[in-house]
C-alpha cells in the first residue's frame, strides 16, 4: 500500500508527502494536516524518538559535534567522503575551481583530525587508510573520481535534508560554508525543530542549492 498522509489519507502522486521532522516517520501532505493531527501525533512522536538510533536527530548531533559517532565504520568512511565530494561540487558551483582528488581528500582528513571530537573515538591511522582506500575504489559509490551532486546525494540517502547535514559537517571541518557563508543560524533552527520548539513543517521547503 502506498504511503498516505496521516491526517487526510491522500496518497502520491496526488500530493507530496513529507515526514515529521521530529520523529522522521509519520508522513503528512501539508503543514495544515500536520497541525490538525498534532494532538494525536504528539502522544507517539516522543516515544518513537526514544526507540530510534541516536542519528535520528542528526542536526542535534551536528550541534553537539558527534554526528559521526555511533555509526558503523564503513558508514563513517562514506560520510566523510561524501561531505568532501559535496563541498567540492558546491565550491565549483560558486566559481571556485576545485579538483576532486584523493590528495584533496587527504587534506580534508588532515583538517578534520585537528577538530576535537568530530571523529569517533575508534579513529586511528589504520582506519584513515581504510577510508582513503574506499575513496579510491572505482567500483564503489564513494569513488573520488566520480563527481557528486546534491540530487545524487538525496537519491542515495533518501532524505532531502541530507545534503544540508553533509554541508554543515564540512563547515565544522573547514571553518566556513561554501563561499564563506555560515550555516550556524540554520543549524540552530534545525536543532530547535528537532527538539519540538518550532513547527516541523516550517523548514521542509528550505532549499540549500
Amino acid at each position: 500500500m502506498a504511503p498516505s498522509c496521516q491526517n487526510c489519507s491522500k496518497t502520491a502522486p496526488e500530493i507530496t508527502l513529507k515526514k515529521c521532522a521530529k520523529c522522521q516517520s509519520t508522513p503528512y501532505c501539508s503543514r495544515d494536516c500536520q497541525k490538525a493531527d498534532w494532538k494525536n501525533h504528539r502522544k507517539v512522536c516522543g516515544k518513537a524518538q526514544e526507540t530510534q538510533a541516536p542519528k535520528s536527530k542528526p542536526f542535534t548531533r551536528l550541534g553537539n559535534k558527534v554526528w559521526l559517532h555511533d555509526r558503523p565504520e564503513s558508514e563513517t568512511y562514506e560520510l566523510l567522503i561524501d561531505a568532501y565530494r559535496l563541498r567540492v561540487w558546491d565550491d565549483n558551483n560558486i566559481g571556485k575551481s576545485v579538483n576532486q582528488s584523493s590528495e584533496g581528500f587527504q587534506r580534508f582528513l588532515d583538517t578534520v583530525q585537528t577538530r576535537p571530537g568530530l571523529l569517533p573515538p575508534w579513529w586511528n591511522q589504520e582506519k584513515r587508510e581504510a577510508c582513503e582506500a574506499l575513496g579510491k575504489d572505482s567500483s564503489h559509490w564513494c569513488n573520488l573520481s566520480s563527481p557528486v551532486t546534491k540530487d545524487r546525494i538525496i537519491q542515495r540517502y533518501g532524505d532531502d535534508k541530507f545534503p544540508m547535514q553533509l554541508r554543515m559537517f564540512a563547515e565544522q571541518v573547514l571553518g566556513s560554508g561554501p563561499g564563506g557563508q555560515s550555516g550556524k543560524a540554520m543549524l540552530a533552527m534545525m536543532v530547535r525543530m528537532e527538539g519540538g520548539e518550532l513547527a516541523d513543517w516550517s523548514t521542509t521547503h528550505v532549499s540549500v542549492a
